[in-house]
């Protein structure tokens, strides 16, 4: 099992090419991923290895608040990278379209955040979420449905629930979240690339922390206050949670409280709101 959880619920993609945003994206949000892939333009690659290196020689940017995303193990592009992650402190990387355990294995002697978005992946997401060095697992919408051959992973206009996923990416969100609850993982959920949404947005992330999601990634600095505030507890919440914890401390084992039964599932359900109000 993982003890790792993310410095915050609102973690940003920051393109590697673009080492002008570095520090003021790191300022904006609780944890940066330096991109590597999709975010990084192919001919600028090597110039973003360099990028990041310098980085950390620079010092502004905490190494625990920082996740770099590598190319999948596929790619003519990750050797260079593993030949990066040697000179880095940063030892948090994100491994896309991890496939197996093995994969994420071969990034030995680093913190590993699966990134599950093909169908192979969301069938095998608990053989990845089992490698001993996979701390996080999240999950990527748009690739997964390009993979499919399909064009869309939400309803549009003119259908039923217009903006939320379609039933194949639910099941994917669920199966990647179920492999990470059952190996001890954190599970981040996926970025809502609507930008101008706020109201998707927010009512994602409000279902993210209400199922138990660590954070929600994100691609622009303005959807980390809708985040944030979508994964607060509510003042109601919060004062539930610290008197049941403070009666547990006082009776141990199952309990009754304010008419209520309480057992284990319902004293972590009020450490994990304690801990958000606390972050």
């Amino acid at each position: 099992m993982s003890n790792w959880i993310p410095a915050g619920p609102a973690i940003l993609f920051v393109p590697a090419d673009r080492p002008d945003r570095f520090a003021k994206a790191a300022q904006r949000a609780d944890m940066i991923i330096l991109d590597l892939e999709d975010g990084c333009r192919p001919e600028n690659r090597a110039e973003a290895r360099r990028a990041i290196i310098d980085s950390q020689q620079s010092g502004d940017l905490d190494p625990e608040r920082v996740i770099v995303r590598v190319n999948p193990v596929d790619s003519p592009e990750h050797a260079a990278d593993l030949e990066m992650l040697a000179d880095l402190r940063y030892d948090l990387v994100m491994l896309p379209k991890a496939e197996s355990a093995a994969a994420a294995e071969s990034l030995a002697g680093h913190r590993v955040i699966a990134l599950i978005e093909t169908p192979l992946g969301v069938l095998r997401a608990d053989d990845v979420a089992s490698a001993d060095n996979v701390v996080a697992m999240f999950w990527g919408a748009e690739d997964l449905t390009a993979g499919l051959g399909g064009t869309a992973s939400r309803f549009g206009e003119g259908e039923a629930d217009p903006g939320t996923y379609r039933d194949v990416a639910r099941h994917a969100r669920a199966r990647v979240q179920l492999a990470a609850a059952a190996f001890g993982r954190a599970a981040l959920d996926s970025v809502h690339v609507d930008i101008s949404d706020d109201d998707g947005l927010r009512s994602e992330a409000l279902d993210a922390a209400a199922l138990g999601y660590a954070a929600t990634v994100c691609i622009h600095p303005g959807q980390v206050q809708t985040i944030r505030d979508a994964y607060r507890p509510s003042d109601e919440q919060i004062d539930w949670a610290r008197r049941l914890l403070a009666a547990a401390s006082e009776d141990g084992g199952a309990f009754s409280f304010e008419g209520q039964m309480v057992d284990a599932p319902l004293f972590r359900q009020a450490e994990a709101i304690a801990r958000r109000a606390d972050g």
